[in-house]
């Protein structure tokens, strides 16, 4: 069965190589770009593609793509009140990211909310600073290790008596 597949960030990285699988399997997918020029340049790489010249974070483009059976729209890294209003215009759901807290949903990257890394974008939280306890639990383990204290017993398997 063909899928019908509309794409944001299909002229680079995981939205290109996502694009160039489901062309590859036979599906439809429609790029979408803010410009007519660049929806031209990214189906031009993209061969079986077709263009789709849309800004998600205005209301009126939001609410064309509701009408055209959006199952739900993605709004990144837009001031506030346009995200609400693009919220507001739309019966499919909204995730935002960096967007507002009125949008349907929310969506980060794991490894930003979970403190991974040092330097995140604006609207990321970390919730946790799992890089420090990485580091710190690494070298308890390689200051164990140099000591000879890890493996211990517990850790390791002996004859049966």
């Amino acid at each position: 069965m063909t899928r019908t597949h509309l794409l944001t960030g299909a002229g680079s990285g995981i939205g290109e190589l996502l694009a160039r699988a489901l062309l590859e399997r036979g599906d439809e997918v429609l790029v979408v770009a803010r410009s007519a020029q660049r929806a031209e340049e990214i189906t031009a790489a993209l061969p079986g593609a077709r263009p789709l010249v849309a800004d998600l974070a205005s209301p009126g483009d939001a609410e064309a793509l509701d009408r055209a059976g959006a199952f739900a729209i993605v709004i990144e890294g837009v001031v506030e009140p346009i995200a609400i209003a693009a919220t507001e215009a739309v019966s499919c759901p909204t995730i935002g990211i960096g967007a507002s807290a009125r949008c349907d949903g929310q969506v980060l990257v794991a490894e930003d909310m979970l403190g991974m890394f040092e330097r995140v974008p604006r609207f990321v939280k970390k919730y946790e600073d799992l890089a420090g306890i990485i580091e710190k639990t690494a070298a308890k383990y390689a200051e164990e290790v140099r000591a000879r204290r890890f493996p211990g017993e517990d850790q390791t398997y002996q004859p049966k008596a």
